[in-house]
């Protein structure tokens, strides 16, 4: 795909996220649960790849007290198949497929993320192969890039960069970690 993302001139930010998980977000939970994680993610990233079942897990343990959200940050300059996947997680999105397709191009120990690779996936899920690799709709596109400059604003410099409750987390990504960080972010609301 030769489209590249426009980075926004506007000022980054000291690790607060901008703006907050919403409902334009893909979100798994409840908007407005005590507890928010957010990834920024890179399909491509391997990284990411190694967080996705760490998150699951995470989710999986706190239930409805987190709400999970996940934005894209395609890496494009090192991962030269990152952008085509955000944008075909995007149109498959369109469709209400948007975590199904999340889930396989993150599935396995290699990304694999060329053209008949997306096919593949949207025809496994049930989404028209076309729609994912040449999207017919600039929302596709201009979605991936607000997620983009929404990173760099909050900060973001690689992937993955998560979010726990609105502030940029900086440990290791673990389950034990993670797991620490959100009950610590939840420990003012319950004193």
């Amino acid at each position: 795909m030769a489209r590249r993302i426009t980075i926004s001139s506007e000022p980054r930010s000291t690790g607060t996220l901008d703006p907050p998980i919403g409902p334009y977000d893909h979100v798994k939970g409840t908007l407005g649960a005590e507890l928010s994680l957010l990834k920024y993610g890179d399909f491509q990233c391997p990284y990411c790849r190694a967080a996705a079942p760490v998150i699951g897990e995470v989710r999986r343990r706190l239930g409805d007290r987190l709400v999970f959200a996940f934005r894209h940050f395609p890496l494009a300059e090192l991962h030269p198949y990152a952008l085509a996947a955000a944008t075909a997680a995007e149109a498959a999105g369109l469709e209400g497929k948007f975590w199904p397709m999340h889930a396989r191009l993150y599935a396995g120990d290699v990304p694999r993320l060329r053209q008949a690779d997306l096919r593949r996936y949207a025809e496994e899920i049930g989404v028209d192969p076309d729609e994912v690799t040449w999207p017919r709709t600039q929302f596709v596109e201009d979605r991936v890039e607000a997620d983009f400059n929404s990173g760099v604003r909050s900060g973001v410099r690689g992937t993955p960069t998560l979010f726990v409750n609105g502030v940029q987390y900086a440990g290791p990504v673990t389950v034990d970690a993670l797991m620490a960080a959100l009950q610590e972010a939840a420990a003012p609301a319950e004193s």
